[in-house]
This record gives structure tokens, sequence and C-alpha cells, in this order.
């Protein structure tokens, strides 16, 4: 028989699940259920994207394409930057499993894809890719004595990959389902991933990622109060109204 305060304690704690996941979790649920796999397209995508250029850059005649057109490093021009960051989100780092990288795109990837739209999170994981990678260029120019600094020996490191953009979708979704536990848990974790494990170039870029998300979600939750206090006219006459969907 199962004791009397271990039996109290499972309703609430059920609630609070529910509570912190409910929503998220049925959204994810009705999406695959209504559609399937035809829910994530760009989910599917983007791990055969990465499966791929797993497989050619470690090739002896791959390494070298994969560089030219995906690789970003703090020493290049800023325009170089730019015009391969699109592509960096998908190019996997070489000294770690890519089985790791696979399963985080399909699973954070796919349920953002499902909850808040394709050109979203693609917008998102961009955005926070991006933020991270602006740091890299900052923190080489700043150099080392600083305590956003970096060492002169990161401008040559690759850029963080798709795991950048995998801590801001996870950081962004959590905010829009209001998940602030989860969301909290992730925060932290790469805090602590920075100051106790590891704190190479990669692991700030995500913290740097998080930071950016964050500020984007600071940014929309203005707008939407601001613009829900102005009545549904005015939302819908200044176009608006879009973002209690993001």
């Amino acid at each position: 028989m199962m004791p009397r305060n271990q039996a109290t304690h499972r309703p609430v704690l059920r609630r609070a699940v529910r509570a912190e996941w409910g929503p998220l979790l049925r959204t994810v649920r009705n999406g695959l259920g209504e559609r399937g796999l035809r829910a994530i397209p760009i989910t599917i995508a983007s791990v055969c994207l990465t499966l791929l250029l797993q497989i050619v850059q470690n090739q002896s005649w791959g390494y070298g394409l994969v560089q030219e057109l995906g690789a970003v490093h703090a020493h290049d021009p800023l325009w170089l930057t730019l015009l391969r960051t699109p592509l960096s989100l998908f190019v996997p780092a070489l000294d770690l499993p890519v089985w790791g990288a696979l399963a985080q795109i399909l699973v954070v990837f796919g349920i953002c894809e499902i909850c808040l739209g394709g050109r979203r999170t693609l917008a998102v994981a961009y955005a926070a890719t991006l933020a991270g990678t602006m740091y890299a260029h900052l923190g080489v120019r700043l150099g080392p004595d600083g305590p956003l600094g970096l060492p002169a020996s990161a401008a040559h490191l690759n850029d963080s990959g798709p795991s950048a953009a995998v801590v801001g979708l996870a950081v962004f979704v959590c905010w829009r389902y209001r998940a602030r536990l989860t969301c909290g848990l992730v925060v932290a974790a790469m805090v602590v991933e920075v100051l106790f494990i590891k704190g190479n170039l990669a692991g700030r870029e995500h913290v740097v990622a998080v930071l950016g998300v964050l500020s984007l979600c600071g940014v929309l939750e203005y707008l939407q109060v601001r613009s829900s206090s102005r009545g549904p006219n005015t939302r819908d006459v200044n176009g608006v109204g879009g973002l209690s969907g993001v």
C-alpha cells in the first residue's frame, strides 16, 4: 500500500507537470497526430543536411569544401561571416558525436516547427547563432584581459554549429508556452557549463545565444502588452496582432 504522503504528493506533481508542459505537449501531440511527419518538413530537411555535411566534411575531398561554404571563424571578414552563417547552423563539430547533434535538431527543431511554424523557427535559430557568432568577433577584439574577452587563439576555432540554435530555440519555445521552470533550467545549464565545466568558445556562444533570445522575448513581450492595451482595432491597424502567434 502506498504511503499517504506519497499519494498526496502525486496529484500535486501531476498538476505541476501539466502546468509546465501541458500546453506545449498538447500542441506537439495534435500537430503530429493530424499531419505526422508532414508537420516538420524543415526539421527533417535540417537533420538530413546536417548528416550530409558531416559525411562530406569527413571525406578527404570534402573537408575544405564544407569549411569554405559553412565554417565561421572570428578572424573572417564580417561580410564572409554573414554569408556563411546560415549554412553554419548545420555544420556539426568534428570532435563531437554527430548523433547527439542530430537528436537535438530532431527534437528541438521539431517541437518548435510545430509550435512556432517553420519560418519563425528558422528566424530564431539564425538569430541565436548570429548572436553567438558576433560575440566571437567582439570577444577576440577585446582580448583575453577583459571579462568578456577571448584569447587570440579563439579566432581560429569553428563556430558552435547547430548547438547555439538549439539552445536558443529551446528558450524561445519555453517562453512562448510559459514553461518558465524549463526555460530557467536551460539558462542555468548554459551558465554552469561556462563557469564550471567548459568555458570554451562554444560554451560562451551558447550563453550569448540564450541572452540574445531572451532579449528578443523581452521585446516581443513588451510589444504584445503594448498592442493589447491599445485594443483589438488598433492592433489590426498597426499589424501587431501577429505577435500573439509568435
